[in-house]
């Protein structure tokens, strides 16, 4: 079940410059809930997130070599596992939808659950729209609709009507957020025309001062709980500690189709992947790398691959001896404790694990590292760090929080 609270009105927060000052500045605060997805029973992570980086390293080399990307034949489709859920109003009057907040995709869709209600500000464009995500698809007709954040909209906003979707179960859609390049080929009779993002339109009418996503994350050890926050137009400084740093967006491709970054990884004094290019990723549960990185990561750490979930796993004993991971991105290090490292306890009957073991939330990306995308920093890494999405400067920034450190899983 999922829990959604009232979206909230439209807030004075604070929007970053080039130069990380941060001035007050109009904003959008959109509260969204984390929800595991047990109607088909237990969940397997690993699959969804394999397949998700496959689709999504498919499709950066796609568009890098200038191609349409139309992953047809047999394609492995598991329903959305854990999945960051914002209630957004679409219409007028408006109905409200339960979409996935997603940075690694750019179309805004609707149709996998409550149905698309025709309102006086619906346009049916008439143009068919598709995407494959690994973990998923939908196929439709793009209509242009007023969108609600908050208390402020955005008129005329390109939206996907599903007629046909798989893999999404549970919800009603997508919130795209990711850069606007992963529209392109998403329209069929237009295969080069770019769909402008929720963020750009948000920006180009006025509504915020940057094209800037904010996302806080809370570790829960609960299926459901309102522990997170988009804020458009700048960032909310209440949610993290210390300083706010940045990194340039990567041009490794495919990563940089992506919110990619480079980034190295040290577990305790041993790095186990020197720098490379890999994203930031909210639609990925886990944090996955280069299958050498995997390897030595599990080496070091004594874990075994568990048959029945393919994550690895732990004794109470080794959880007690696991070492710091660090990733060092632009210089600054960012620390993932043990905690940090394994899923919560209190959950592994929902991903079908033993309750005498500790489950690691470290994986294999599926491939070796040079394949331009050599790890995703997914949801497990940012609940520990809060994340700015700057398209403006063409950056990535992170913070630590209150609950870098905490101890709940």
């Amino acid at each position: 079940m999922f829990v959604i609270a009232p979206l909230l009105t439209a807030v004075l927060a604070l929007s970053v410059s080039a130069s990380s000052v941060e001035i007050p500045s109009p904003s959008i605060t959109l509260p969204f809930a984390r929800s595991l997805n047990t109607q088909g029973g237990t969940v397997n992570l690993l699959q969804h997130d394999q397949a998700r980086a496959a689709a999504l390293r498919d499709r950066g080399n796609a568009i890098a070599a200038g191609r349409l990307y139309r992953r047809q034949g047999s394609i492995p489709v598991t329903n959305e596992a854990f999945s960051y859920i914002a209630a957004v109003g679409i219409g007028s009057p408006a109905t409200t939808y339960k979409l996935i907040v997603d940075t690694g995709s750019s179309n805004t869709w609707v149709g996998s659950g409550t149905p698309y209600k025709v309102t006086s500000t619906s346009v049916n464009t008439g143009e068919p729209v598709s995407v494959t995500y690994g973990s998923g698809s939908f196929s439709g007709t793009e209509y242009t609709d007023t969108v609600t954040l908050g208390s402020l909209t955005i008129t005329k906003q390109s939206i996907g009507v599903a007629s046909k979707s798989s893999g999404f179960s549970g919800v009603d859609g997508i919130l795209g957020i990711g850069p606007e390049d992963l529209t392109e080929g998403t329209l069929t009779n237009e295969p080069t025309t770019e769909i402008p993002t929720v963020t750009q339109n948000l920006y180009t009418e006025g509504k915020i001062p940057a094209e800037i996503v904010s996302v806080s994350f809370e570790p829960t050890t609960s299926t459901s709980s309102m522990n997170g926050e988009l804020t458009f137009g700048g960032v909310d400084s209440s949610k993290y500690s210390g300083t706010l740093n940045y990194t340039p967006l990567t041009t490794t491709s495919p990563a940089s189709y992506y919110w990619g970054i480079n980034e190295s990884i040290a577990y305790g004094s041993t790095t186990i992947l020197p720098t490379t290019a890999g994203i930031v990723d909210t639609g990925t549960t886990l944090i996955l790398i280069a299958t050498n990185a995997f390897n030595e990561y599990k080496s070091l750490t004594g874990a075994v691959s568990d048959p029945t979930t393919g994550l690895l796993r732990i004794t109470t004993s080794q959880y007690n001896a696991l070492q710091n991971l660090y990733f060092n991105i632009n210089g600054v290090t960012y620390t993932l404790t043990p905690n940090g490292q394994i899923w919560p306890r209190s959950l592994n009957a929902y991903i079908g694990g033993s309750p005498s073991y500790v489950y690691l939330i470290v994986n294999d990306i599926g491939s070796k590292s040079g394949s331009g995308l050599d790890f995703i920093n997914g949801q497990t890494f940012l609940e520990r760090f809060y994340s700015v999405f700057d398209t403006t400067n063409s950056r990535v920034g992170f913070a630590t929080t209150p609950y870098t450190d905490a101890t709940t899983n």
